[in-house]
């Protein structure tokens, strides 16, 4: 890539910006798993009588479940990109935009460590999509 790069100092506040956030989603998948996967929905419902649960609250517990697999699904999708971000930063290529290749803005990855495009290829792209 031409022109201005990071320096090394800059690559490694990202380095940890991007491991930080690994971190946390990494817990919190953890914390949905637990939560959500390792419990019955009697046991989730704070139920240990006999009695059936109510279609309502078998419902709400469905819907609960499915809210926090898409949450844990959607974590997953970061935690890839959050990955793909760190072998960028090894191969050189982190903090270019993979559409106009031009140096993206450090607000930017501050912001979104993990960002693959300039604010601007970024906008383009969604209003496409």
């Amino acid at each position: 890539m031409p022109g201005k790069k990071f320096l090394k100092k800059d690559l490694q506040i990202f380095r940890e910006l991007l491991l930080k956030q690994k971190e946390r989603i990494l817990d919190g998948i953890k914390h949905i798993s637990d939560d959500t996967l390792k419990k019955s929905p009697k046991d989730a419902a704070g139920d240990m009588s006999g009695y059936t649960l109510h279609m309502a609250d078998v419902a709400t517990d469905s819907y609960d479940r499915e809210f926090s697999l898409g949450l844990a699904s959607n974590d997953r999708i970061e935690l890839l990109q959050i990955e793909d971000a760190i072998k960028r930063i090894e191969d050189g290529t982190y903090g270019w935009c993979q559409l106009c290749k031009k140096l993206i803005a450090k607000t930017r990855l501050k912001a979104v460590p993990f960002a693959m495009m300039c604010l601007k290829c970024q906008q383009g792209q969604e209003k496409l999509h």
